[in-house]
């Protein structure tokens, strides 16, 4: 630096001030941070107070802060929490015990243990039916679908209902592939239960009871293998609904006979507790004794409802 030039400090950097929008989380932060300073700022006086006040010996007081090296480290304050903050819970989840609620569980053990039980059964028939047997590599072995050839066959289908067919071709031929339930193939096919229990005609697949899991499970059957048995049994479709119609006009028919019994029955009673009503409605005179009047006619008067009864004594 050349002699007789003067250093001096460069002027500070001006940085051109972006002002961002302060949101409210921010806002929030920033009072929270003030008044714990406060806080801390009133606790600090509040101990410097009253280190400065001696007591009855003029000395310090015992529970004076002191700054010297030796002594231990403080115990830290716990800061003043402020009401406008809100109102806030501690929980010690280490000291919390299960107290089951308030249930009776001696009284339930039973019934719960039973609960379990079915539900487990029936887990484990449906599990039985939903192992999928080992894939074969040779395409000549290869198990394939009857319908389209492809070698991406449902397995649950072919080891419940003994069917090679893939999920394709289910969903396009509902009319050969879907399922139905027990009911509809009793009151569609006219089914029995032992026909249906049948393995060997009728396989049938087990699912979970959509109204309860401890009702028994569902029974499912393919709508073919539901209908050849049926066409099998009456003969012909045709015999089918014969047979049905047969069964709706009889069951119409002693409907309506046992609707005509009760009313016959109803009327019957009807009209026996008007009759008897009648009846015993029915008023029976009560007469007192002869009162015989001065022009020789004797009256005879009922005492409940007054009529008086007029005749001559010979």
């Amino acid at each position: 630096m050349p002699e007789g030039e003067r250093s001096s400090t460069p002027p500070p950097r001006l940085m051109e001030a972006t002002k961002l929008p302060t949101t409210p989380e921010q806002v929030r932060q920033i009072e929270i941070n003030r008044l714990r300073a406060k806080a801390a700022q009133r606790q600090k006086e509040a101990d410097a107070s009253s280190s400065d006040i001696p007591n009855s010996n003029n000395k310090r007081s015992l529970n004076a802060t002191t700054t010297s090296p030796t002594a231990g480290p403080s115990k830290p304050q716990p800061l003043k929490r402020d009401s406008r903050l809100g109102k806030y819970f501690e929980y010690d989840l280490s000291k919390m015990v299960n107290t089951k609620g308030g249930f009776l569980v001696e009284d339930g053990q039973e019934v719960d243990g039973e609960r379990i039980r079915k539900e487990k059964e029936r887990e484990r028939e449906r599990a039985r039916q939903d192992q999928e047997p080992p894939i074969s590599l040779d395409p000549a072995q290869a198990l394939k679908c009857k319908e389209c050839q492809t070698l991406d066959i449902d397995h649950q289908f072919r080891k419940v209902f003994r069917c090679l067919v893939c999920n394709k071709c289910q969903n396009e031929m509902p009319e050969k592939y879907s399922l139905l339930t027990k009911t509809e193939c009793k009151e569609d096919y006219l089914l029995t239960d032992a026909e249906m229990r049948d393995e060997e005609a009728l396989p049938h697949l087990l699912k979970a009871n959509p109204h309860k899991s401890t009702y028994a499970n569902m029974m499912l059957y393919v709508r073919y293998q539901v209908e050849g048995f049926a066409w099998k049994k009456w003969g012909s479709p045709e015999a089918l609904d014969t047979e049905y119609e047969r069964r709706v006009t009889e069951k119409k028919k002693n409907k309506n006979k046992k609707f005509e019994e009760s009313l016959r029955e109803l009327r019957k009673k009807t009209k026996e507790s008007v009759w008897q009503r009648r009846k015993d409605e029915e008023h029976k005179h009560s007469f007192g004794p002869n009162e015989k009047g001065s022009d020789g006619v004797t009256k005879q008067v009922c005492h409940t409802c007054g009529f008086t009864l007029e005749f001559e004594e010979l």
